[in-house]
């Protein structure tokens, strides 16, 4: 089935992001992407993302749906007909939607794995954790917002922390059919992002020491995006040489 073009809304969206050892994230890849570096680090994280208003672009904004949402990513990139090009990786997405669980993969790029989700949020202080229902993933986040940018080792300041992710847009994982990546593109005349400070951040996929050994995946910086509408336009399937089994993180078989 054809993805459609979808219309929604970032209500919110908080972009945990780790310097990673590229080898430990290279085995994580499928040919023929690669991890993007900065300065010999590779770029992953975790993205937890509220959408409102989701629907397809022709729909009306009041008919669309409101959901929860997390995804792990690894920047990544691969040759394209005109040189290298960039995006994200996305080896396991979560989400509180039961359409989204039921749609990933159909609808939407990539399988989702169906999630409970806690969040408190204060006009300084904002809490998200969410707990996967196959036990394979857990996720607890406390940021504050800030006024400036700091302590990144992998950007020197918002600006080209914002650049990164925004040129990033692209997105690929492994969907319900073999031999392919679905694709997905955000896009949006309102890109904007505002620092903020992790207090305290769990994460199984991170903390886990088979996948990542002592120091090789360094929590880096935290970005908040909020109240901005986006387009999701669908990316022409990327094939994977050889037919290869690429399954999501977590996963046992090719579907729940």
């Amino acid at each position: 089935m054809k993805q459609p073009r979808l219309s929604s809304v970032i209500e919110r969206r908080l972009l945990v992001n780790y310097r990673v050892d590229p080898r430990s994230v290279a085995s994580l890849l499928p040919s023929p992407l690669r991890p993007q570096q900065i300065d010999g680090w590779a770029v992953a994280g975790i993205c937890l993302i509220r959408l409102g208003r989701v629907r397809p672009h022709w729909a009306p904004g009041q008919f669309g749906l409101r959901s929860e949402n997390a995804a792990h990513r690894i920047a990544v990139e691969w040759d394209g007909p005109d040189g290298p090009e960039t995006g994200v990786y996305i080896p396991r997405r979560d989400s509180g939607s039961v359409i989204n669980v039921l749609a990933g993969g159909r609808l939407f790029p990539g399988e989702h794995h169906h999630a409970t989700f806690d969040v408190r949020e204060t006009p300084q202080d904002l809490h998200v954790a969410y707990t996967s229902r196959d036990g394979a993933t857990h996720v607890s986040l406390d940021v504050s917002m800030v006024e400036h940018f700091q302590g990144s080792t992998l950007f020197a300041d918002l600006e080209q922390a914002s650049a990164f992710f925004q040129q990033g847009s692209a997105g690929f994982s492994a969907g319900r059919s073999l031999g392919h990546l679905d694709g997905m593109e955000l896009g949006t005349d309102s890109w904007r992002v505002e620092p903020v400070e992790v207090r305290a951040v769990r994460s199984t996929f991170f903390d886990d020491q088979d996948r990542f050994p002592q120091g090789s995946a360094t929590l880096d910086c935290a970005l908040l995006m909020r109240g901005v509408p986006v387009t999701w336009n669908p990316l022409r399937p990327m094939p994977l040489p050889g037919t290869r089994d690429v399954l999501p993180v977590g996963n046992t078989a090719h579907s729940e």
